[in-house]
Parts: C-alpha cells; sequence; structure tokens
C-alpha cells in the first residue's frame, strides 16, 4: 500500500514512530529516551508555541548545544507550521543579533548556559517576542520549555505547502557574509527520500550524532535516520577521547563525521588501546577528504568510510558513495533525484573527465536565500544550482570533487587546484593536516603558499616539504613558500577558512610594509 504524500516535514518522525513503534532511540549523557517519548515532548511543544500565538510560517531560532530538546524544537516547530532558524551556539552575541534580525524570527529556544547572551539580543531584536530555555533558567521573562512541551499537544501536524521555508539555514560566511538558505519541507523531504533510496543500511544499527544539529550536514543525517529503526548516541558536542569511549561502550556501528574530525580520532593517543570493533560504516563529507587520510582511517579502525558531497544550498544531498558503488577518491554517484553536470566557463556542460564547475539540479535545491533575490537567481539557474566547486565526473558517473572556484590558484596563467597539492603534503608521514592558498604576486598574479599542520611527535623542515613537493608536482604547482603551525582555523564542521588565512596574510604583509 502506497504511504500518503508528506506536507509538513514533521510527518517524518510521526511516520517513524508508527512504523518501527516503542524503543530506546535516543541516548544523550547516561540517559536514554523512548522513541514515544520524544515524539510527545514534540507534539506538546507545538501545542505550546501554538497557545503563545505563534502563526504558521513565523520563524523560531533554535540556538543549543546537541541535546535531545533540540530535535524536540524541531518537530514542535514544524508541527506547529513554523519554520526553525538553526544556529551555532558558538557565534556571537552580535552574529546572533544579526541572525535573529534577517531572519526575523519572534521566538527564540536556548539553554541556561547561553541566556546571557539571548536575553542581549532580544532586548535588541524587536521581533523577539518569546525566549525559551530548556534546562532551568525560567522566570522574569524567559518561558521553561518543559512547561511549553506539557500542554495540549497538537495532534497532527499542520499542513503546509510543499514551497514553505522548514529551515533557514545561515552559511558559515567561509567567502563572505553569511546569506540565509531557505529549504522548503519538500526540499528536506525529497533529501531524506535521496539518500534512503541511494543507501538503506537497514534496521538495528547503532549510530553516533557528533556532529552540530545546527548544521545542514547534521540536521539531514537526523531526518535520514527516521527511515530506520536503531539507536543513536548523541554527544553535545565533539570529543575524539569520549567519541572513542561511546563507540566501545555502545558498540557504534556507524557514524558521520568530517575530515578534521577523522584526523583527530587517528591521532588520538587512547585509540590502539579501546576495541573499536564494532564501527562499520564511516559517513564523510562537509570538507575534502584526502585519500590518503581516508586509506589510513579505514586501515587503522577496520570500517568503510564513505565520502559523499552537497551543500546546505542542496540540503546537504547530491552525491555519495555506498558499500555497494564505492570508488575511494571520488564523493560518489548522484543520489536519485539528483542530477549532476559540470559546466565550462560559458555555460555548456563538459564531457566525461574534463574539470569545470559542478551544477546540480533536483527537488531539494534550495528555494533561494532569504531576502536576497538578486543573489538567489545568480545561485539558481533555470532549476540548477551553481556551487562554485570544481570538478569531473568520470565515465562511470562518479563524481569528483576538486576545490571551491574561488580557491583555485592562477599562478602565471596556469591554473592550479589547491587539493592537488594538499593531497601530495598530506602524503608525506610527517604531515597530518595541510591547506593551500594563493598570495598575490606583482609579477605572476599569484603563487602557491602551504600552510602545514605536523602529526603529534613528527618533525619535518619546511625545505623538506617543499622538496618532497617537488618530487611528485609539476615545478608550477610547487608551494613557492610554506609555514607550520599547531592547527588551521575551521568552521564548526571543521571546513579550513582559507579566506581567513589569505586575510591574515595580506594583514602581516600590510604591517611588514
Amino acid at each position: 500500500m502506497e504511504e500518503p504524500a508528506i506536507s509538513n516535514i514533521a510527518e517524518l518522525f510521526d511516520d517513524g514512530l508508527r512504523r518501527h513503534g516503542e524503543h530506546p532511540s535516543l541516548w544523550f549523557e547516561g540517559r536514554w529516551y523512548g522513541s514515544t517519548e520524544l515524539n510527545r515532548a514534540g507534539h506538546g511543544l507545538a501545542g505550546g508555541l501554538r497557545d503563545l500565538g505563534l502563526q504558521p510560517g513565523e520563524r523560531v531560532v533554535v540556538t543549543m548545544m546537541n541535546c535531545p530538546e533540540v530535535g524536540i524544537s524541531y518537530m514542535g516547530a514544524w508541527t506547529a507550521g513554523l519554520a526553525v532558524v538553526p544556529v551555532l551556539f558558538l557565534l556571537t552575541a552580535e552574529e546572533l543579533r544579526m541572525i535573529a534580525e534577517d531572519s526575523g524570527a519572534t521566538a527564540i529556544v536556548t539553554t541556561p548556559e547561553l541566556l546571557p547572551k539571548v536575553r542581549e539580543v532580544a532586548a535588541a531584536v524587536p521581533s523577539l517576542r518569546h525566549v525559551i530555555c530548556a534546562g532551568g533558567g525560567a522566570g522574569d521573562g524567559v518561558l521553561d520549555f518543559a512547561e511549553l512541551c506539557d500542554t495540549a499537544a497538537v495532534d497532527t501536524p499542520l499542513p503546509v505547502d510543499d514551497g514553505e521555508a522548514a529551515v533557514i539555514l545561515y552559511t558559515s560566511g567561509t567567502t563572505g557574509r553569511p546569506k540565509g538558505v531557505m529549504l522548503t519541507h519538500g526540499n528536506l523531504h525529497a533529501m531524506a527520500e535521496n539518500v534512503h533510496a541511494a543507501w538503506d543500511p537497514g534496521d538495528g544499527h547503532v549510530g553516533l550524532a557528533c556532529l552540530p544539529l545546527s548544521h545542514v550536514y547534521g540536521l539531514s543525517t537526523t531526518l535520514a535516520g527516521t527511515y530506520r529503526r536503531g539507536q543513536a548516541v548523541l554527544m553535545r558536542w565533539f570529543d575524539p577521547t569520549q567519541v572513542l569511549q561511546l563507540i566501545e561502550e555502545h558498540r557504534v556501528t556507524m557514524t558521520a563525521l568530517v575530515p578534521a574530525m577523522m584526523v583527530g580520532l587517528l591521532d588520538h593517543p587512547d585509540r590502539p588501546s579501546r576495541d573499536l570493533s564494532s564501527l562499520q560504516f564511516v559517513i564523510s563529507g562537509a570538507a575534502p577528504l584526502p585519500l590518503d587520510l581516508l586509506q589510513r582511517f579505514e586501515s587503522a579502525f577496520g570500517c568503510t568510510v564513505l565520502q559523499g558531497y552537497g551543500l546546505s544550498e542542496s540540503a546537504a544531498q547530491c552525491a555519495l558513495n555506498t558499500p555497494q558503488a564505492n570508488r575511494p577518491g571520488s564523493v560518489g554517484r548522484p543520489v536519485p533525484g539528483v542530477e549532476v553536470a559540470i559546466l565550462g566557463s560559458d555555460g555548456a556542460p563538459l564531457a566525461a573527465g574534463e574539470d569545470g564547475e559542478i551544477a546540480m539540479r533536483g527537488a531539494n535545491v534550495m528555494r533561494g536565500y532569504h531576502g536576497m533575490p538578486e543573489e538567489s537567481a545568480k545561485t539558481v539557474v533555470d532549476g540548477w544550482l551553481r556551487t562554485g566547486d570544481v570538478g569531473h565526473l568520470d565515465a562511470d558517473g562518479f563524481l569528483y570533487v576538486l576545490d571551491r572556484s574561488k580557491d583555485l590558484i592562477i599562478r602565471g596563467g596556469f591554473n592550479i587546484i589547491p587539493r592537488d597539492v594538499e593531497e601530495v603534503l598530506v602524503a608525506h608521514p610527517a604531515v597530518s593536516q595541510a591547506a593551500v592558498i594563493g598570495l598575490p604576486h606583482e609579477r605572476l598574479g599569484e603563487v602557491v603558499h602551504a600552510v602545514v599542520v605536523l602529526t603529534p611527535g613528527a618533525s619535518a623542515t619546511d625545505e623538506e616539504l617543499i622538496a618532497h613537493c617537488r618530487e611528485r608536482l609539476a615545478s608550477y604547482k610547487c608551494p613557492q613558500s610554506l609555514e607550520l603551525r599547531g592547527g588551521l582555523p575551521t568552521n564548526s564542521t571543521g571546513k579550513v577558512l582559507k579566506r581567513q588565512l589569505r586575510e591574515e596574510h595580506v594583514a602581516a604583509a600590510a604591517t611588514a610594509s
């Protein structure tokens, strides 16, 4: 029998409960939460938000570290026909104020440790009429989250238009001012369906959730997880020591990570002493994954790493390797429901093997950027999302992502893809991470500069690492300069902030002159 069409994305949670029944579904800091308990809380919160007078279409900011209340907030807001604005808890009061103001949010959900910052923002943003706090801190104008969840429930998610925004996700701003990506209920449903169609690992898995639920990557894995009966172990924030402990303690079978997290786990001194034999699959995304890192991680953990690719603008979906079709070094084939084309500088499609801009089309592609019609029109052209990423498709349809087009280095007329250089650097036994950027040069336009993080306990000189590159790369691709650092600046999902690295060098050069 065909299942009814989904209008409101909150129906995924209800459908999941109907299919899988009551079971301990979420572990968090020493306690198991039942599937019925979580679902009931979401419906109760929807009733509480409705009683506050929030109308369908209004926006609710959710800013918390990972905890069960994040998922309850999402489900409750969607059930009431509201849009969610997830915000990473690490943002400053000024950044939070800008997002709340830009989105026109009328309510904000938080926790006690963030309450001083949230109060400051609420006082500065007239549209924010309600501050809701989970885990204490209520009073003096602050509403209690648990009390709202205990009100008369909204039994059935409100019908919404398929094109109504369910989420407004503000991009990390790696290339400029953050933009509000509007993902509709239809976008999110298409994303979850696409993932399920691409790969169904089956019931019974234990998943470790250590990605921020405020990011599209964490959000997408949560929604896709409603299709199967399993258990999730939720971490407040990524901590490599705790990750290793939880994998062993709960016999975790799968998790989603970003490459920076994989490096932290691989280099951790506790890893050899932990029993990690239960781990079967690791999904990697959100940032480029060097092939050498993938191979070392699989060897050390005895698992399969499946690399995928997507953007906030595509609801985190585009391509995915699966156990049945896994080509290491690629990000997999486009998932069902998504078309991918490689475009040349004239916008025309290129043949297999040719490098160009990655474009994608599908029901998962965003409605647009909030309040930015011109930027939206430049990014989604005739239904095709222009990603700004450089890559190619091979003859078998596997997608290879090489770099951001904005990160492309042009040295004396030659195009250099930074990832080509980074792959060579991380293949050196002393190198843990590498970021390659272009620096201004009066004669050549740009020259290659590498920023390198060494593996703990290892040593290597600038000259040794540059010589390593010269043996493996064309001379014009080799770093002209290299610096060693203790770490790389990253955003919340471990994506290296190359713009920040370039700005630091420009500022240093200006000071020196």
